[in-house]
């Protein structure tokens, strides 16, 4: 990731803050003639919604896994009036770009924010601002008689947007620079298919589904250009409204002091944003809580439902769930282990690139970590997975810990648990088993053997899978057996890095904010600790198969 600031007059305008490359395999730049974009609507009606919803929804239900197959795939319906064109892109730039790539197909306007000014000085990292952002720039397309090129703009737009753009506070408002988000409510209405999942930790991710029972089905993009598909669980950090997290919706928006020509095709005019207050869906629910206090003492809200406390993230699957939630434990485990699946698979999709692209593992590894290893740029950026792990190690930990409570809820015979069986345990049990079999990815050592590893190997073995991209594959994916690691050519030196790496894979918390460019002697001498930078010495407990196991063994042993 190349990130360049220009600062004028204290202001940070940002032209490269997030990976996106927009590769053009046509013979000749694309002209307006050929791929124009003509504005005909000058807002986008609850039927242009509709069918954004219904795009990102098939984008979502796809088997594809990258934007730019996705984008080629019948899951497209405008596939075919495209120009050869590869849509490579990081998680930032998807909304934006599914956004401006409908409003071009179906003639509607389109404007974005272009500048961003941090109250923390021109030498903090815009992404991790500690008191968010605020717009100072707009862009937008402009309504001409012939319509603009829509290959340039949709460039522009992509290497302008960072998350950065949705760093920005949920509370305040301009008429000039306004946001292109508002916070919605937490309503099936309002959270659906084409909102958008924020992680203050430098994640966005596009909502495609809202399921009957309330889980939200999310996809994202990487900085190596594959797609995962998962749902919104813990690792998407819930802050104060000042930083904009999680939730966000596109804010409506209007093309006036246009004319009209005879062909319908409208010429002039500027965008104006829909204020809040105008805005049916809008709400600080997520911040203020329910009853609500006041948002910037979101910290002391509470999410209260149908009598009953709840915590943020349960409170929001109460709250879309058709009907009471309740827990289907079977089901909810099988979701949960596919969700697992298709990140374990993304992530070998990602080793591969590393591997027979980068081939980084041949390359000696710098002095020094990257100042931050969630948020850097360069070879680190590009290959490696300190992010993606961590938020894998966090999925299999908020699997482990659903699992205990759904037997603790059937010990209790809690309403909120819709189980008909007579061995929650057993079936549970079953269940992972039968996932872990069914879900098989295969790996490439150096020397081109293929090694098998359920998800119950990957769970084995997570906090041993490197992040780091200089070390063979075989640690990418956390050998230890010699047999298997005998085709690993690291040396030395690339040995005691991953060995002095093993506090940074046991946390499983990323900390953007905390220097973190040490040597591996530096790594070796701690101290540990979640905000040493130089992670923690002890991992949390993942193993869902051995609790269960031991659950029945304990039961065995009781009778």
């Amino acid at each position: 990731m190349q990130l360049v600031n220009l600062v004028r007059s204290a202001v940070l305008l940002v032209v490269s803050l997030c990976l996106a490359t927009f590769v053009i395999s046509v013979a000749t730049p694309a002209s307006a003639g050929t791929f124009p974009w003509r504005i005909t609507k000058d807002h986008w009606s609850a039927s242009d919604e509709k069918g954004y919803e219904d795009f990102v929804t098939g984008l979502g239900a796809a088997d594809c896994w990258s934007i730019d197959e996705c984008m080629k795939s019948p899951a497209n319906p405008y596939r075919h009036t495209d120009p050869r064109v590869k849509f490579l892109m990081d998680c930032a730039d998807v909304p934006y770009f599914l956004r401006a790539y409908y409003a071009w197909k179906n003639g509607l306007p389109f404007g974005w924010q272009s500048a961003m000014q941090s109250g923390d000085g021109p030498r903090g990292d815009i992404r991790y601002s500690s008191n968010g952002n605020r717009v100072v720039g707009r862009s937008m397309i402009p309504a001409t008689a012939s319509g603009v090129s829509a290959v340039p703009r949709l460039f522009e737009i992509i290497n302008t947007v960072s998350t950065a753009m949705y760093r920005r506070n949920a509370m305040t408002e301009s008429v000039t620079y306004f946001s292109d988000t508002y916070s919605p409510a937490i309503s099936r209405e309002a959270i659906r298919p084409g909102s958008i999942a924020y992680d203050v930790n430098g994640h966005v991710a596009m909502i495609w589904r809202v399921e009957p029972n309330g889980r939200i089905l999310i996809f994202s993009s990487h900085p190596d250009h594959t797609l995962s598909r998962s749902f919104v669980g813990r690792e998407f950090l819930r802050t104060g409204p000042e930083l904009g997290s999680i939730y966000q919706n596109w804010r409506p928006i209007r093309l006036v002091g246009y004319k009209r020509l005879a062909n319908g095709v409208l010429v002039g005019g500027h965008l104006v944003g829909t204020s809040n207050a105008d805005i049916p869906e809008f709400s600080l629910e997520q911040y203020a809580g329910n009853p609500p206090v006041n948002p910037t003492l979101w910290g002391l809200a509470k999410f209260i439902k149908d009598g009953e406390q709840m915590d943020f993230f349960t409170y929001v699957r109460a709250r879309l769930s058709i009907g009471d939630l309740a827990y289907q434990p079977v089901l909810e485990t099988r979701a949960m282990m596919r969700s697992l699946c298709s990140d374990i698979r993304t992530r070998n999709q990602a080793v591969e690139i590393s591997r027979k692209e980068g081939r980084t593992h041949l390359m000696s590894p710098p002095d020094r970590l990257p100042r931050n290893i969630y948020g850097t740029d360069g070879v680190w950026e590009l290959y490696s997975t300190p992010s993606r792990d961590a938020r894998l190690k966090t999925a299999f930990k908020e699997m482990r810990d659903a699992i205990h409570q759904f037997v603790m809820l059937k010990a209790t015979n809690s309403p909120k648990l819709s189980y008909k069986g007579d061995d929650i345990v057993a079936d549970l049990l079953n269940a992972y088993e039968e996932e872990s079999a069914a879900c098989v990815t295969n790996y490439t050592t150096s020397d081109g053997r293929r090694i098998p590893l359920t998800i119950d190997d990957v769970s084995k073995r997570l906090f041993k899978l490197s992040f780091d991209p200089y070390q063979c594959v075989e640690r990418r994916w956390g050998a230890t057996d010699p047999a298997e690691l005998a085709s690993c050519y690291d040396g030395p030196v690339k040995t005691r890095w991953y060995e002095a790496e093993q506090p940074l894979r046991n946390q499983i918390d990323r900390t953007y904010d905390i220097e973190m460019d040490y040597t591996f002697e530096q790594l070796e001498s701690g101290p540990y600790g979640p905000h040493s930078g130089r992670g923690v010495a002890v991992a949390p407990d993942v193993d869902v198969k051995s609790w269960l196991e031991g659950q029945m063994a304990h039961r065995a042993a009781q009778n």
